[in-house]
């Protein structure tokens, strides 16, 4: 990837167990403005016994300049410095012995963007994924010709309809999609939530959780 590394060195945070020996690795990608300390809140309230939560910062408090939307190009290269350290932190965990289907991926808005367009790119047979109120990366002409399969990857997309910056529509199309890869896909509109994780949202993602430690 072309990026110049904005992202590279920021902070990892990580609670629950280590990750060697973690029945489940859970990497939280939080949105435009959040810290990787307040998305521990997130980790604490799932607290699935067994999981490791690795939760790690953007710079400047966002991933990527612009709207998700916008031409591709205008985030850059913020946006391939973001893949790039999610892809890291991914092949460390797959170098420790962690197995990809032990992983789940979590993010939210901009981090959900962010999860959706990392699994397309890299895809595999993960854990979990979920996107919650978040989709595919680029505007409505973006090529979504992604190579590979996702091996039936259980996909969790939940989202508002409407939401001042996630269109329904970019929820469906990232729905159909990830489906054509392989992922299987639960889909769930939310009438008129407010643009944050609600309870509903994260029943899913510590269900899913709990599904990949056994517990």
């Amino acid at each position: 990837m072309n990026n110049n590394g904005i992202h590279d060195n920021m902070p990892l945070l990580h609670t629950g167990v280590e990750v060697d020996g973690a029945k489940a690795v859970a990497l939280l990608l939080h949105g435009r403005g959040g810290t990787a300390e307040d998305f521990l809140a997130l980790a604490r309230w799932i607290d699935v016994p067994g999981v490791a939560y690795l939760v790690p910062q953007a710079a400047g408090r966002t991933w990527y300049p612009y709207s998700f939307l916008a031409p591709i190009a205008q985030n850059q290269p913020d946006l391939d410095s973001a893949l790039s350290r999610v892809e890291s932190i991914v092949t460390a965990l797959l170098k420790q012995s962690v197995a990809s289907d032990r992983i789940a991926i979590v993010g939210f808005s901009q981090g959900a963007c962010l999860a959706s367009e990392f699994a397309a790119q890299h895809p595999r047979r993960y854990g979990a994924v979920a996107a919650l109120t978040g989709g595919l990366i680029g505007p409505p002409d973006t090529p979504r010709d992604y190579p590979g399969s996702l091996a039936g990857t259980p996909v969790f997309l939940g989202a508002s309809d409407p939401d001042p910056h996630v269109p329904w529509t970019r929820v469906e199309e990232t729905s159909r999609v990830l489906s054509g890869m392989g992922a299987k896909v639960e889909l769930k509109r939310y009438a008129n939530h407010p643009h944050m994780i609600g309870d509903d949202q994260m029943e899913h993602v510590k269900t899913m959780i709990a599904a990949i430690a056994g517990a």
